[in-house]
């Protein structure tokens, strides 16, 4: 990690790697979290969401996005999964799998 302070502004480089891949359209709605799997009907409400989620996605039809999965670790070694949109259109990268570079800006609106 790199660091550069100033007055109003704090700033933090992390390094990490980066995933290239395709998603449908309209899936990101699709996730499970662990509040989805407390109890059984909190399971069903989750299937169900899914379910409407794929439906209302195949009368739309299919929308090919390319997304990147962006993994790196935080100051305290903490795992950070992040995604980034990159279009509709495939990136200009020779490989699926390539190093990202993560700045992080903290400061307050004036």
């Amino acid at each position: 990690m790199e660091e550069n302070r100033d007055l109003s502004k704090t700033k933090a480089i992390f390094e990490g790697e980066a995933k290239i891949g395709e998603v449908m359209g309209g899936f990101q709605a699709i996730s499970l979290s662990p509040e989805d799997i407390s109890s059984p009907l909190s399971f069903q409400m989750a299937l169900t969401r899914i379910y409407e989620t794929l439906m209302k996605s195949m009368e739309e039809g299919p929308k090919k996005k390319y997304v990147a999965e962006v993994r790196f670790k935080d100051d305290m070694g903490n795992p950070v999964v992040i995604s980034i949109d990159l279009g509709d259109k495939p990136p200009l990268f020779s490989n699926n799998k390539v190093k990202a570079r993560v700045l992080v800006e903290i400061y307050e609106e004036d």
